[in-house]
C-alpha cells in the first residue's frame, strides 16, 4: 500500500479557516476603535490582492514587501502572496534607512504594500530603490481614500496607489497554483547586529510543517476555540509563525496595529475576550506594571497563556504572572534562522513532571526549552565534537531539521552552518532531561580571567531584585583579567541601590563573578526585535570614557 504524495503548500492551510469558521472574527485597533471582519470576507480580500498583485505583473517567485504593523490587510498579504506563488517579505519597520534600503535592494522588492504612517521612513530611501514598481499604501480608514502622495512618489520613481484603490472590482476568486512544495513562500531579514541583515528564505514545505509543530498542545497549544492577540510584529521572523497558524484553525484573531501601549493592548484583551498573546519580556514588563498601578481596572478572566520569547524573561516575573492572575507563560527559543519556533519550555512539559513542586515546574520554564518534535539540537565544542547532555558542559547550541536554515539568501555564509546544522551563536548547556538552557550569545559571554560569566544568568538575577526594571550585564576589558562584568540598571525606585545589586549578586554567585561595577540610567537601548542592544551599550560606554572602578 503506497500513500497519496501530496506537496505541502501553504494555500491548503490558509483556506481553512475560511471553511471551517466563516463567520468568525479578525479585529484590528484603529485609532477610532476597531476594524472587524470575518474569515469569509478577509478570504474573498485576499483572492482580490492576488488578482491586483498578477495584474500589476507580479508572478511566482516575485518578491512582494510589507511595511506595515499588526492588522487585517497585512493577515490578507499574508494569504494572497504565498498562496499565489510569490514570496512575502515582511519589512521590519526599526531598521536604519541604510538597512532598510539594503534588504530591499538585495531582495529585489517589486511592490512594497505599506501602511500610511510608516510611509514617511521610505523617504530617506529616494532615489535608492530604484527596483520597487508601486507602493500599495494602507490607511486606517476600512473604505481607504487617501490621496496620492505625488511628491514622495516622484522622489521614489514609482508610483503610489492607496490599497483599496488597487484591490477594487477584482474579481473574489483565485484559483492558487501547484506549486513544488520546495518554492520559496516568505523572506526574512536578522536584524543585522553584525554585518549586513542577512535573508532567511522560508519555504511552503518549512513553513507548514512549522505551523502544524507550533500549533501542537505541548507547544503553544493554540486551539480553533482560542481569542489570539499576537504582539509580537509580523515584520518579524513571521509573527513566530501565529498568523499562519490562525489561519489554519480559525480562532479569533486580535491585532494591535500601531497602538502597543500595555494599557491599550489590556483594553484589547479584555474587550475581545483574549486567551493567548505572545510578545517579548519588555511588553509583559510593562503589562505587568500597568496590572499592578490598577489591578482592578482590567477584566482578564479569559485570558490563560502568555506566550514569550526574543530574550530570556526574567523567573520572577513569570512567578508572578502565575501567582498573581493564574496566567501561564510559554517560554519560546528561536530564531529568524529557525523559522523561528525551535524549543519550549513550559511548567509541565512531560506527565512524569506533573507531580513537581512549584520551585521546579518554573524552574522548567526559566530554560529554553525541550526542542520540537521534528528537530534535532546539540552541543558541541570548538571542534564541533558533540558534548554530552549532562546538565554539566557547555558548548555552542546548533540545530537541524526540515525548517530551519540551511543557506542564506544570495550570501553564502558557510561560517554559519556546518555538516547540516546551524550555527546558531548561543552558548548552552542540554540537561539529562533534554532541556535547552541558554547560557549566553557567544559574542555576550565574559571571559574573565580564563573563566566564562553568563551575563543572561546575571542579568535574570538582577532583574528579580523588586526595585529593578531592566538590567543589562555586559563586558569591559581589564588589562589583569583581560573582561570583568558590568551591570547598566534601570531603577524602579531607590532600593535598587549599588550595594543592594552587588548584595544581591554575592548570594547567588562566586566573588569573581560579580559585576566591578552598576552603573544606573534611565533606560536600556532595545534591537529592532526589542532584545537589550548590548553592542550599542559597549559603544556606548566606550565613547563616554568609562573605565571600570579600580582602573580610574
Amino acid at each position: 500500500m503506497t500513500m497519496q504524495r501530496t506537496p505541502l503548500l501553504i494555500a491548503k492551510l490558509l483556506d481553512r479557516a475560511a471553511l471551517m469558521a466563516p463567520d468568525e472574527e479578525i479585529v484590528t485597533l484603529t485609532a477610532n476603535g476597531t476594524a472587524r471582519q470575518t474569515y469569509a470576507e478577509a478570504n474573498r480580500r485576499a483572492r482580490q490582492l492576488a488578482n491586483a498583485l498578477k495584474s500589476a505583473g507580479i508572478a511566482s517567485g516575485d518578491r512582494v514587501a510589507t511595511l506595515m504593523w499588526n492588522g487585517y490587510r497585512h493577515l490578507e498579504a499574508y494569504h494572497a502572496v504565498p498562496c499565489m506563488g510569490a514570496v512575502l517579505h515582511t519589512l521590519n519597520i526599526r531598521l536604519s534607512p541604510t538597512d532598510l534600503a539594503y534588504i530591499i535592494n538585495h531582495a529585489g522588492d517589486r511592490i512594497i504594500i505599506a501602511d500610511a504612517d510608516i510611509l514617511p521612513a521610505l523617504e530617506p530611501l529616494a532615489g535608492s530603490i530604484t527596483g520597487v514598481e508601486k507602493i500599495i499604501v494602507c490607511t486606517q480608514d476600512p473604505q481607504g481614500g487617501t490621496e496620492q502622495n505625488t511628491s514622495l512618489a516622484s522622489a521614489l520613481g514609482c508610483e503610489i496607489i492607496d490599497y483599496e484603490a488597487f484591490i477594487a472590482g477584482q474579481p473574489e476568486t483565485f484559483d492558487w497554483p501547484d506549486l513544488d512544495e520546495n518554492s520559496p513562500l516568505g523572506l526574512c531579514y536578522t536584524s543585522g547586529t553584525t554585518g549586513k541583515p542577512k535573508g532567511v528564505m522560508y519555504t511552503h514545505r518549512s513553513t507548514y510543517l512549522h505551523t502544524m509543530a507550533i500549533a501542537m498542545t505541548d507547544t503553544m497549544n493554540l486551539s480553533a476555540t482560542d481569542s489570539l492577540c499576537g504582539i509580537v510584529p509580523m515584520f518579524h521572523a513571521m509573527g513566530w509563525g501565529l498568523p499562519f497558524a490562525a489561519l489554519m484553525l480559525g480562532c479569533k484573531q486580535v491585532l494591535p496595529h500601531r497602538f502597543m501601549t500595555a494599557e491599550k493592548l489590556l483594553d484589547l484583551f479584555a474587550a475581545e475576550q483574549v486567551t493567548l498573546s505572545a510578545g517579548v519580556p519588555t511588553i509583559w514588563q510593562g503589562v505587568r506594571a500597568a496590572l499592578t498601578a490598577e489591578p482592578k481596572r482590567w477584566n482578564l478572566a479569559h485570558l490563560s497563556r502568555l506566550t514569550c520569547g526574543g530574550s530570556a524573561p526574567p523567573l520572577e516575573m513569570l512567578r508572578w504572572y502565575w501567582d498573581t492572575l493564574g496566567i501561564e507563560m510559554i517560554q519560546g527559543w528561536g530564531m529568524t534562522e529557525t523559522n523561528p519556533v525551535a524549543t519550549i519550555a513550559r511548567r509541565i512539559g512531560k506527565r512524569s513532571q506533573t507531580g513537581l513542586a512549584p520551585d521546579q515546574q518554573f524552574a522548567n520554564i526559566n530554560k529554553a526549552g525541550l526542542v520540537l518534535p521534528g528537530l534535532e539540537v546539540g552541543i558541541f565544542d570548538e571542534q564541533f565534537n558533540r558534548l554530552p547532555h549532562d546538565g554539566e558542559a557547555v558548548g555552542e547550541l546548533l540545530v537541524r531539521g526540515p525548517w530551519i536554515c540551511s543557506e542564506y539568501y544570495n550570501d553564502p555564509q558557510p561560517d554559519k552552518f556546518h555538516d547540516g546544522w546551524l550555527i546558531t551563536g548561543d552558548v548552552a548547556r542540554i540537561d539529562p532531561q533534554q532541556y535547552v538552557i541558554i547560557t549566553d550569545r557567544a559574542k555576550d559571554l565574559i571571559k574573565s580571567g580564563g573563566e566564562w560569566i553568563s551575563s543572561v544568568d546575571m542579568e535574570n538575577h538582577i532583574a528579580a531584585l523588586p526595585g529593578v526594571a531592566m538590567a543589562a550585564v555586559v563586558a569591559q576589558p581589564h588589562p589583569k583579567w583581560d573582561e570583568r562584568p558590568v551591570a547598566v540598571v534601570v531603577a524602579k525606585d531607590s532600593s535598587a541601590s549599588k550595594e543592594a545589586i552587588l548584595a544581591h549578586c554575592a548570594s547567588a554567585f562566586a566573588k569573581w563573578q560579580i559585576p566591578d561595577d552598576v552603573i544606573f540610567e534611565n533606560d536600556i537601548p532595545l534591537t529592532t526585535t526589542g532584545k537589550m542592544d548590548k553592542k550599542r551599550i559597549r559603544a556606548a560606554l566606550a565613547e563616554q570614557g568609562y573605565r571600570l572602578p579600580d582602573l580610574r
